[in-house]
């Protein structure tokens, strides 16, 4: 096996870990505050100690996790005092990450957009668990953070949705509308596969709005 064999799985298993780590902070399975232990980890995905590493060094970059000298590395935890910055952020940039796929996806994309409207719109709001729902939610993002076709836009929106996942999954239980939400991205979608960036850029802008007050209404 070559040297450049052997970076490219190591970077592929770091990629496996970060992924992996990163949606169980972002959904709460790794609750706030708690310690990360490395070995357990390790078992848990197969792999070795040092992707593990990697992968938690770039959590600490994303707000995810934190490490102290001599204490070890802690998953961050949620504070709601966030959500104002955080939904400064996303009312600016959702909206021309939205408009920017409106205008520049290619026809794969804009297939792969009405697809995924088609299926957000045919949930069943009655037989959808909240975690699934949450799924589907980040999924519509990242969908739309990667037709923009701006790697700098999208990995700035990841990071700050991410950060408003995890407000949102704390207080899920106690809201009403959940279902609605998600749905209402399929709209979202489709304006976006069609290449109306006006109407696109609207929707997402309503849509962080509408996530802001609904967080707000239950604290």
């Amino acid at each position: 096996m070559s040297v450049e064999t052997v970076d490219q799985q190591y970077v592929s298993l770091a990629d496996r870990a970060y992924v992996e780590l990163r949606d169980r902070l972002i959904l709460l399975d790794i609750a706030p505050g708690s310690a990360i232990n490395e070995g357990r980890l390790a078992g848990e995905l197969g792999i070795g100690r040092t992707p593990i590493r990697e992968a938690l060094k770039r959590l600490e970059l994303d707000h995810l996790v934190a490490s102290f000298p001599r204490r070890g590395t802690f998953a961050t935890r949620v504070d709601i005092t966030d959500l104002a910055d955080i939904s400064e952020l996303r009312t600016l940039l959702e909206p021309v990450a939205a408009a920017r796929a409106a205008r520049t996806a290619g026809p794969a994309v804009r297939a792969e957009l009405l697809a995924r409207a088609e299926q957000i719109a045919a949930i069943d709001p009655r037989a959808v668990e909240h975690r699934d729902l949450m799924h589907y939610d980040l999924e519509v993002h990242r969908l739309v953070y990667r037709a923009a076709g701006n790697p700098h836009l999208a990995e700035t929106l990841i990071r700050s949705d991410n950060l408003a996942t995890r407000i949102w999954c704390l207080v899920i239980d106690r809201l009403p509308n959940v279902a609605e939400h998600v749905v209402e991205h399929a709209d979202l979608l489709r304006a976006i596969a069609d290449g109306d960036a006006d109407r696109a850029s609207d929707l997402a802008a309503r849509h962080v709005r509408d996530f802001e007050e609904q967080i707000r209404a239950v604290l």
